[in-house]
């Protein structure tokens, strides 16, 4: 089988970029504890991830493979902050206005702890790798190493750190192989939840 090389995502692609993040994510445990029922979850998330699309297509790059088997969704630097007008723009914020008043507690509780942490672990330009995600068929065969591959090479060259979080510990492995170190590992408070947050200094 030959290298699934990284090509950027085309607006076309949305959709079965979508399918690929809706199924890696299926049991995540962040997204398992904002939507504790599956059905309801795998419905919510489409809907979100369509709106996270959008919104890493207008402020920063999504990469994918030609047979979309994987998604990579960064934000660029200087893009790396989420503000009301780009959720809106993005189509997040109607998607967020549908869940439930409880969901929507949990969802807006936990994107709040994760974007407290990231400002303050993360002061100056840099890359955030917003999701990562291969079709679980795919996996295990360094499909979403290379996907990753160009953001990593561009932020060597330019001297910018890049920054991602993860709620699974098997994963930690994988972004430390890549150059990223752990800086700072625990629960989320009240959430019963691991987080690690990472980051990978320019080589």
């Amino acid at each position: 089988m030959g290298r699934e090389e990284p090509i950027r995502l085309a607006p076309t692609e949305i959709g079965r970029a979508c399918e690929v993040l809706t199924s890696a994510f299926g049991d995540d445990p962040m997204w398992s504890r904002i939507f504790p029922e599956a059905l309801k979850r795998e419905q919510s998330l489409r809907r979100m991830w369509v709106a996270l699309i959008k919104y890493c297509l207008l402020y920063g790059e999504v990469y994918t493979t030609p047979a979309v088997k994987a998604v990579a969704c960064w934000l660029s630097p200087g893009n790396t902050r989420t503000t009301f007008w780009r959720m809106l723009r993005s189509g997040m914020i109607p998607v967020v206005m549908r869940f439930r008043r409880d969901t929507r507690k949990r969802f807006l509780d936990l994107v709040s702890y994760l974007d407290e942490r990231h400002k303050r672990l993360m002061t100056g330009p840099h890359w955030y790798l917003w999701a990562l995600a291969v079709e679980p068929t795919y996996q295990g065969q360094g499909i979403g190493g290379r996907l990753i591959e160009p953001v990593l090479t561009r932020a060597d060259e330019r001297g910018v750190p890049c920054y991602l979080e993860t709620q699974l510990e098997r994963n930690v492995a994988f972004y430390k192989r890549r150059g990223f170190e752990i800086v700072w590992q625990g629960e989320v408070p009240q959430r019963e939840l691991m987080l690690w947050t990472m980051i990978r200094e320019p080589r």
